[in-house]
């Protein structure tokens, strides 16, 4: 029997790569558009809580995408509390596999590919379903995904107002100073949910609480605006979508069961 080698990228590999914010948007999109095609099978996420004392949680994902002769299996640890003992909310690991024989190819640390992944869907939402001229960003959330939604979303719409509202101040601060470094422009932060998203273009809803709570109210929302939720726990109120012209997601299958949602009550 011929050995199996199983390459394995950590987390200073995978930033060794230094992806371009276009070179991301443009993988997540081909991925989108095979699934579009009909050329994958992604199997609705399952959830596994090991204690509901622990505030925490996994996510195993799977599918297969024919354009890349590939299928794979991704777990992702999603605890909100692990700011408490100086941890990212989020861990992930890609296993990858041959899709004919089932022979594993690679293991990957999915922490920074989740959060680039799931920013790029956003923009890529946006691109689609928001006004071209969109120049005002309000985003609940400091952590995790949160960078890579701005950045991306940014780098598509070069907004010229972006507000930032998070839970905790600290973790607001930092992360508001982060982006003004990065993205070379001013980024307010904001006290509380109302001014960031009173007003803007595309507000993203990204917090990330501990039971559904509905604080971002259906009338700060302005009329126009593309409204991004994917919280853990839904934090909007369900009156939102009476006023929506249209909702849309990325998988409908993703959508059906399960206890954790953006827009589960």
């Amino acid at each position: 029997m011929k050995p199996i080698y199983i390459d394995y990228l950590n987390a200073l590999d995978i930033e060794a790569l230094a992806m371009t914010d276009a070179e991301i948007i443009g993988a997540v999109e081909a991925g989108l558009i095979a699934q579009g095609n009909g050329r994958t099978v992604i199997e609705p996420r399952v959830h596994l809580e090991p204690d509901p004392s622990f505030h925490g949680h996994f996510n195993v994902l799977r599918g297969y995408v024919a354009p890349l002769d590939a299928a794979g299996v991704k777990i992702v640890g999603d605890y909100v509390d692990n700011y408490m003992h100086g941890l990212p909310s989020e861990f992930g690991i890609l296993n990858l596999f041959d899709p004919r024989t089932g022979t594993p190819r690679a293991i990957l640390d999915a922490t920074v590919i989740t959060d680039m992944r799931t920013g790029a869907v956003t923009a890529i939402g946006a691109k689609h379903l928001a006004k071209k001229s969109s120049k005002v960003l309000g985003h609940i959330g400091a952590r995790g995904t949160a960078y890579w939604n701005v950045r991306l979303l940014d780098h598509l719409f070069d907004f010229d107002e972006i507000r930032v509202h998070s839970r905790r101040p600290e973790s607001r601060d930092s992360f508001v100073a982060r982006l003004a470094a990065d993205l070379g422009k001013p980024v307010m932060a904001v006290a509380d949910w109302k001014s960031c998203v009173e007003g803007a273009d595309i507000v993203v809803e990204a917090s990330r609480l501990p039971e559904p709570q509905p604080l971002l109210k259906t009338e700060w929302i302005k009329r126009g605006a593309l409204v991004v939720p994917y919280g853990t726990m839904s934090a909007v109120e369900l009156s939102l979508t009476d006023i929506m012209q249209k909702i849309v997601v990325d998988d409908w299958g993703q959508c059906k069961g399960g206890k954790f949602g953006a827009l589960r009550a």
